[in-house]
């Protein structure tokens, strides 16, 4: 069983500044911006959500199906992808194009200020999710995560024809579309998942409630940072624990790592329950380490983890 995954696939360039944004930017002076952060720390990362959350369900012994268009710059990425033995079928190279890049900047608060050149991505749409494509590749699930905005709003609809539930995921997606539109999604999609922030944008654009939109979908996830997450299903909220991180080194990718564990908790058919534990680990996992995909682990390192941080046996 395998899980089609629609969204960027990016290199990221991040940066970590030694302050706190708070302190440098001054608010009664944003009309006239200009600023600049001395980044004493760099690096290059493979990145973008399609690649991420990949990345992340195959570390669990999941078969991911990433889905995006990449530009003439993606070798290293490819090779990089063949390494970690994830099927390269649905990512289409643009000629002439750059693959998208993420430049993050990261402050000692964990907050970031990050631009994004979409690049090939700006061609997600030319890919289509089709039935006869699912039933060769054995796709049980899908996930539409930021990419174009056309390229979302057309796989969604693809999903529903070819009769795949999937996971709606927004994220930086949500300032594409008005409140219609997100409605239209959530009647589509099988599952929302949003952080806390994203929550309250589109409470705020559909004028639902959280309740209404979970009354909408097999459930609504809702991660809240270090306060944990919360998961809205069958009229009840499942309160699911942080996992504990050894060290805060990164945020960056959490929320990708989280939605692997989702779509493996999904694709293995476990409880809820344990299915936000799963992914609560994987934020916890991606958070030690810097950037998106640096982070592994053995299956049995992480149920002993798993065992330790829920006094529960992952089984």
């Amino acid at each position: 069983m395998s899980a089609l995954i629609c969204g960027s696939v990016a290199y990221d360039t991040i940066m970590v500044y030694s302050g706190q944004f708070k302190n440098a930017i001054l608010p009664d002076k944003v009309h006239i911006l200009n600023v600049s952060f001395l980044v004493p720390q760099l690096r290059r990362d493979y990145g973008g959500t399609a690649g991420n959350i990949a990345y992340n369900l195959r570390l669990l012994g999941g078969e991911p199906l990433p889905m995006g268009t990449v530009g003439h710059d993606f070798g290293a990425y490819e090779k990089w992808l063949d390494e970690n033995e994830i099927d390269r079928t649905y990512l289409k190279v643009v000629p002439d194009t750059y693959t998208a890049q993420a430049y993050i900047t990261t402050d000692l608060d964990d907050n970031q200020i990050t631009a994004f050149h979409p690049g090939a991505m700006a061609q997600a749409h030319t890919l289509q999710v089709t039935a006869a494509e699912i039933a060769r590749k054995g796709v049980k699930i899908g996930s539409i995560s930021a990419e174009s905005r056309e390229a979302m709003l057309l796989h969604a609809q693809q999903f529903v024809d070819a009769g795949v539930p999937f996971i709606f995921d927004p994220g930086q997606g949500i300032p594409l579309f008005d409140g219609e539109e997100f409605r239209a999604f959530i009647d589509k999609a099988s599952y929302v998942a949003v952080n806390d922030y994203e929550a309250e944008i589109l409470m705020h654009r559909t004028g639902w409630t959280l309740a209404q939109i979970a009354q909408r979908v097999e459930a609504l996830i809702v991660t809240r940072g270090g306060q944990g997450s919360h998961i809205y299903t069958g009229g009840r909220t499942i309160e699911i624990p942080t996992a504990q991180a050894g060290s805060l080194t990164d945020p960056t990718g959490c929320g990708d790592a989280y939605r692997g564990g989702l779509l493996y908790g999904l694709l293995q058919g476990y409880d809820w329950e344990t299915t936000g534990r799963i992914a609560s680990l994987m934020g916890a996992y991606c958070i030690e380490r810097p950037g998106t995909q640096n982070h592994r682990f053995t299956p049995d390192a992480f149920r002993a983890r798993y065992k330790k941080a829920f006094r529960a046996d992952l089984v």
